[in-house]
């Protein structure tokens, strides 16, 4: 397995970016990819819906890719299939501004890891953006 940067320092540090881009982020309440952005939006991050079925979600226009993201863009966070992640590395590495890639509870690709590690961009897998939050802020 491809070593996480997923130290405790490392996550209070990752959790001190602003802004996310939510790929995957969901339009219906109840699903962990709609209430976890909704809870990250409550606690003052600017959350990026990333969606290309929706037109709106959190009250914010949604875009269909990354590339689509005029802002500038701390985390992506990613909220779809293990087997989806690599092409939305891939996606992330085109960016200059992405720091930090954080596949949610359930979701890791190893080899996606290592790629963006070795671009230098910090790599959490397989945790909850909001547990960790609660865990270390609120």
């Amino acid at each position: 397995m491809a070593p996480d940067s997923d130290t405790e320092p490392d996550i209070e540090e990752i959790l001190e970016y602003d802004t996310v881009a939510v790929v995957g982020c969901s339009s219906t309440p109840g699903k962990a990819a709609h209430d976890v952005p909704a809870y990250l939006q409550d606690h003052g991050y600017d959350v990026i819906p990333v969606n290309p079925y929706a037109d709106e979600v959190l009250g914010r226009e949604a875009v269909d890719s990354l590339s689509d993201v005029e802002a500038e863009i701390d985390v992506v966070c990613i909220f779809r299939p293990s087997e989806e992640v690599a092409e939305i590395v891939d996606e992330a590495l085109e960016r200059d501004d992405v720091a930090v890639v954080w596949t949610q509870q359930g979701i890791r690709d190893d080899e996606a890891a290592a790629r963006a590690e070795a671009d230098g961009r910090a790599v959490v897998q397989d945790r909850c953006m909001k547990v960790e939050h609660r865990r270390r802020v609120a």
